[in-house]
């Protein structure tokens, strides 16, 4: 595989450093200790065409394809020291969007890609529930016919933007199993839904969180998202962009780490000599830099299967579960080199430690990765 970017794909990873560094760069420790979401943010990565890139250009994206979009990603994570801002961005982009961009009907996609493109809608992925975590097909949120619609009834947790999303992707049950499984697009104004109370996190904390509840709630049987039935193949779709890019920040973040650890090591003496010249210093970045290349690695080649049509689950279970240990393993490392500094909000390292943390448990849990995995090997 060739993963060498063209003079147009270079341009873009560039013009993404340039508007993060001059767009986000506001007070992340503030609105992170305030567990604030920036919706100026937010706003400003829809007018540079960020929530638009995987959006067909009909719809009022640019329709760019995977391997660009991930490299766009990643140079926005390097530039922009929100995570949760970028935790919010992926959460739409492959979990909302790429559902209605592949099932939606024209109409559905008129009326919600637009608006999510340009930042007036924000949307939010409704599949885990109290009781249903990581077994998400175990869903008790049950969807009633009626006359001209559906009736559902029941609760989501763990809702990524669920407090400011303006529409919902929410999955239900008719009552037959796997097959009866169904995914609507539900606006925040139907009648009979309500979102509770924001929830408050370890890490990602700019990146606002819910639950949802749904009491009666009608909706149209054109909100829903493909055929009767085909829940299970949205909500595949969706894992599958997900568990294989949502990460994309985060290599351009240990890109950035790396960078910084070096710098220090260079620049911190201890007992007369620079830091960097400890062999347990040293060998820590280089181990850092390893992950930092295998990780990008696996992006690329995943993002490069998806634009050939021949990803797997295999192939987004290992990309997601290498590049989320591999975060949290290079974030740990970061803070120790640092000491004391480190483990200081002022250095922001801690921050991008319990960020990282979190990688391990959305999408699916290191430990669903690995059972995915195994599976896919035959065993």
């Amino acid at each position: 595989m060739d993963f060498r970017w063209t003079e147009e794909q270079r341009a873009l990873r560039d013009g993404v450093i340039e508007f993060a560094r001059a767009e986000l760069a506001g007070d992340v420790q503030a609105r992170d200790h305030d567990g604030e979401f920036s919706r100026e943010a937010w706003q400003k990565c829809a007018a540079f065409g960020i929530q638009g890139l995987v959006v067909p250009p009909e719809y009022g994206g640019s329709g760019v394809d995977a391997l660009t979009t991930v490299g766009a990603l990643e140079a926005l994570g390097y530039a922009c020291a929100d995570n949760g801002l970028l935790f919010s961005l992926n959460a739409q982009m492959w979990a909302c969007e790429i559902p209605i961009v592949t099932f939606g009907t024209d109409e559905q996609k008129q009326r919600f890609l637009p608006g999510m493109c340009d930042g007036s809608l924000i949307a939010a992925h409704a599949m885990s529930e109290p009781e249903s975590g990581s077994d998400a097909l175990a869903l008790s949120t049950s969807a009633r016919k009626s006359d001209g619609g559906y009736v559902l009834n029941g609760s989501k947790t763990f809702v990524t933007n669920g407090p400011v999303a303006d529409v919902f992707v929410v999955f239900a049950n008719t009552g037959k199993g796997i097959g009866g499984l169904c995914a609507f697009a539900v606006p925040k104004d139907a009648p009979g839904l309500s979102v509770g109370a924001p929830l408050h996190k370890m890490g990602l904390r700019t990146s606002p969180m819910s639950e949802l509840f749904l009491e009666e709630c009608e909706v149209a049987d054109d909100r829903m998202l493909g055929e009767p039935g085909a829940g299970m193949a949205v909500f595949g779709t969706a894992m599958q962009w997900e568990r294989g890019c949502i990460l994309a920040c985060a290599v351009g973040t240990m890109e950035r780490q790396v960078e910084r650890c070096v710098a220090y090591a260079r620049e911190r003496e201890q007992f007369g000599h620079s830091i960097g010249s400890f062999q347990a210093v040293a060998h820590k970045i280089v181990d850092m830099k390893l992950r930092l290349e295998s990780a990008r690695m696996m992006l690329y080649r995943f993002a490069t299967l998806l634009d050939a049509g021949e990803a797997t689950s295999l192939d987004s279970a290992l990309t997601k579960l290498h590049l989320s240990e591999s975060f949290v393993a290079s974030s740990l490392d970061a803070l120790q080199i640092h000491g004391g500094y480190g483990y200081m909000t002022e250095y922001e390292l801690e921050r991008d430690l319990r960020d990282a943390i979190g990688s391990r448990l959305y999408s699916g849990t290191s430990e669903i990765q690995r059972r995915i995995a195994a599976v896919q090997l035959g065993l």
